[in-house]
């Protein structure tokens, strides 16, 4: 699975005056990926655990979350000491995977289907996928890609949680920052909210 492991600095949609449709390569890179990430979950015979590392391994190559986790603080990535830095890119790591793998674990054993695509630019692109459930529920997941020097990077996913398309990274900096701003820029205050907010998503698996 080729997932770019390069950091992408903004994440944030561009507007786009005249969107048109993603090429077949886009989609297909999606798709064929996403399945795979699925797929982590699919085993009957292995343990919670031995998914969830399965799982989390497959996520690294999908994302570069220590990028993503420095987007999500701005300005305070600059301003942490490099071990503050470490400790929050652990537990954003931590936190993300989580939620990655709770909202997923619903769907498992079932495929990823693409819907449509659209490129903001002709190096952006978003993609509408479905995971369709036999009882007729589908959960709606939308991933942003790039493709830089000829290859796709996926770089932020929004997942269906309770009706909204939450995209991770771009909700989480509005509520980072918030906390930073609040605290005055403490790294303990925000590692302790992720780390609460982590142990959240574990219980409502259970």
């Amino acid at each position: 699975m080729k997932f770019a492991r390069h950091a992408v600095a903004a994440l944030v949609l561009a507007a786009a005056t005249s969107p048109v449709f993603a090429d077949a390569k886009t989609e297909s890179f999606v798709e064929e990926n996403a399945n795979e990430v699925l797929e982590a979950l699919n085993d009957p015979t292995l343990s919670r655990e031995e998914r969830t590392e399965l799982f989390s391994g497959y996520m690294e190559e999908f994302a570069d979350f220590n990028a993503v986790s420095r987007f999500v603080i701005g300005r305070y990535a600059n301003r942490f000491t490099p071990q503050e830095l470490s400790r929050f890119q652990r537990a954003f790591r931590s936190y993300a995977l989580a939620v990655y793998e709770n909202e997923l674990d619903a769907y498992r054993g079932e495929q990823v289907v693409v819907d449509r695509s659209i490129d903001r630019t002709a190096n952006d692109s978003i993609v509408d996928t479905r995971i369709p459930r036999a009882d007729g529920q589908a959960m709606n997941v939308r991933w942003r890609v790039l493709k830089r020097n000829g290859e796709y990077q996926v770089v932020d996913v929004a997942l269906n949680v309770n009706g909204n398309l939450i995209w991770l990274a771009i909700e989480q900096q509005a509520q980072f920052l918030s906390l930073l701003d609040r605290t005055n820029g403490s790294a303990d205050a925000l590692i302790r909210k992720i780390e609460q907010m982590t142990r959240e998503v574990r219980a409502g698996r259970r």
